[in-house]
């Protein structure tokens, strides 16, 4: 560990089985998962004292609670569950809240989310693989403009847009993102690099830059055991240091997903990583990519 390196965690799961149903996590047999494995982090809860022993190596100082994949229905108790942590305990800070676009009731529901003060954005997974066992969702939701239509609603209530895709999606992305100026974006998971050979990372190198070319835009590295599941700090060095160099140390964060990323690694190897991976950068760079920017960008 590095005892002087501040962290925001901008990207922490919770769950408390007793209050909803997670079929990712509940269903028997468990469904397949793009993410891995879950077995060892399935039907059991993950609360924070959990992420506290996780983490306890480290100065975590604030943590974003990021949605665990509820259905309609259930998105606006979970916010208001993590409300009520962060009232008793005062994390998460801040939370993004989950929300289907195409969502007959999404107006309401955004008006909800965005009433409870620790909401600071949305998300909605769109990855979409024509692969089935890498795909989230059965068809590409960027294309459907009624799913645009949902996703300029976010303006009018200051709300982000956590951008979970494929490097397959990010020029479309890209093109959505100029269309919404007032939008802010943040892609999860460092873009999920998922096809590894030279080709599909072209495309995710590519891609990257379609996006930091938005100047709304900025990225979380992360889920790197997603897509290099026998990682070595060596293997993922070249990925962390091509979404810096897009975006730069202004609009680059690390963050842990966990306790998904945990069926790959503990929270220790991933930071001592991004910690050695960083160590010839200033002391101001790596305050921003362990905790000023995802202050700055979640602002908490």
């Amino acid at each position: 560990m590095a005892p002087d390196l501040r962290i925001v965690d901008p990207h922490v799961h919770l769950w408390d089985l007793s209050r909803a149903r997670y079929g990712w996590l509940q269903d028997d047999p468990l469904p397949n998962n793009p993410a891995g494995d879950m077995s060892p982090i399935a039907h059991r809860d993950y609360g924070l004292q959990d992420y506290r022993a996780d983490t306890a190596d480290w100065r975590v100082d604030k943590i974003v609670h990021v949605e665990c994949g509820l259905p309609r229905g259930q998105q606006l108790a979970e916010t208001d569950w993590l409300q009520s942590l962060a009232a008793d305990h005062g994390f998460p800070q801040g939370i993004v809240a989950g929300a289907d676009l195409l969502d007959p009731e999404l107006d309401a529901l955004l008006d909800a989310h965005a009433a409870r003060p620790n909401v600071r954005g949305v998300r909605q997974i769109v990855c979409w693989h024509p692969e089935p066992f890498k795909t989230y969702t059965p068809r590409d939701l960027l294309l459907d403009p009624a799913w645009e239509a949902g996703f300029a609603r976010l303006a009018r209530h200051g709300l982000s847009f956590d951008l979970q895709l494929y490097p397959s999606q990010m020029q479309t992305a890209a093109e959505i993102g100029a269309r919404h100026p007032g939008i802010p974006l943040i892609v999860n998971h460092a873009g999920l690099p998922t096809d590894r050979d030279a080709d599909g990372m072209a495309l995710w190198r590519d891609g990257l830059r379609r996006l930091a070319a938005l100047p709304h835009c900025s990225i979380k590295i992360s889920g790197l055991g997603i897509t290099d599941r026998a990682w070595t700090p060596q293997s993922i060095r070249s990925v962390v240091l091509e979404c810096i160099d897009a975006f730069g140390t202004e609009r680059a964060m690390f963050a842990s997903d966990f306790p998904v990323e945990r069926v790959h690694g503990t929270f220790d190897a991933f930071y001592s990583a991004f910690d050695a991976i960083t160590a010839d950068f200033s002391t101001d760079e790596r305050e921003r990519l362990f905790a000023a920017n995802a202050e700055a960008i979640y602002r908490i």
